[in-house]
């Protein structure tokens, strides 16, 4: 008979569905019960209103655009991280994970100050005629600044578990470095890399703290759907700050869902090549 290290399926069980009921299922639950206290009218006036569908293709388009850079640059970032040593190393690394550990206030601070018309950046951006803070080029910033750790740490493990013998091999074999990337490193990393675009974006989406500064929260075109939920809050319109909510939940769940979706297809790819 098998043993496990934790005893008694039926206890481990229950107590993971009642932790999981109480922080998730409940919370949940009670956000589908408040949007729908109202009428379905009211609902789908709320979810639909001009200045929320506004809001709606500034998160969600911001969300996208930041996560594909975050695609490209976090793939850069993890393979120097992994392949190479150099002076200083460590510290770049470590530096990767300050979006996770700084405050989302204090970063959206720091980006205002940075970024702003006076500030360190914004004042060079001014001589090109480009204005970062206050408007959705402000919004984009701070959302790659928040989901870049995401990608890199998505990554960082795979590449480290490739062989480098397989890239001595094609080099061997006359394939040119471009070559080499395209058919041999590039598929190996593509499933770790849509994966860690996708954490990127799930987290963007919901992403408020870093954004409220540096966007200028101007309607129609700096506003972000998070800020529309706070202010509806602040009318006591809690049917509709939770209407909104509501779909927010909704497309985090299907980011989750791509996400599961990804690390599945990952897994039967890494089996298949192993057998």
């Amino acid at each position: 008979m098998r043993r496990h290290i934790l005893p008694g399926f039926g206890i481990t069980l229950g107590f993971a569905l009642f932790y999981l009921s109480l922080l998730v299922l409940l919370p949940l639950s009670a956000l589908c019960a408040k949007s729908f206290g109202g009428s379905l009218e009211h609902f789908w006036n709320a979810v639909t209103d001009e200045r929320v569908v506004a809001s709606y293709k500034l998160s969600f388009g911001a969300s996208f655009v930041a996560a594909l850079i975050n695609g490209m640059f976090g793939l850069l970032t993890a393979w120097v991280l992994s392949r190479y040593r150099f002076p200083g190393r460590r510290i770049i690394d470590a530096l990767v994970d300050l979006p996770f550990a700084l405050p989302t206030a204090v970063a959206g601070i720091a980006l205002t100050a940075l970024y702003a018309p006076n500030g360190l950046i914004g004042e060079f951006l001014g001589k090109f005629g480009v204005q970062a803070a206050f408007t959705p080029l402000g919004v984009l910033i701070a959302l790659v600044f928040i989901g870049f750790p995401f990608v890199v740490r998505t990554l960082q493990p795979v590449i480290a578990s490739l062989s480098a013998d397989v890239e001595e091999a094609a080099a061997c074999l006359g394939s040119t470095r471009w070559q080499t990337f395209r058919r041999v490193i590039f598929p190996a990393v593509l499933p770790a890399l849509l994966t860690g675009i996708m954490l990127a974006f799930g987290r963007a989406v919901g992403e408020y703290g870093s954004i409220v500064f540096i966007s200028g929260n101007l309607p129609f075109k700096t506003e972000i759907t998070p800020l529309l939920i706070v202010a509806k809050l602040e009318q006591y319109d809690y049917h509709g700050a939770a209407a909104i909510g509501f779909v927010m939940v909704l497309a985090s769940l299907a980011i989750l869902l791509l996400v599961n979706a990804l690390q599945w297809w990952s897994a039967r790819r890494t089996g298949h090549a192993h057998s």
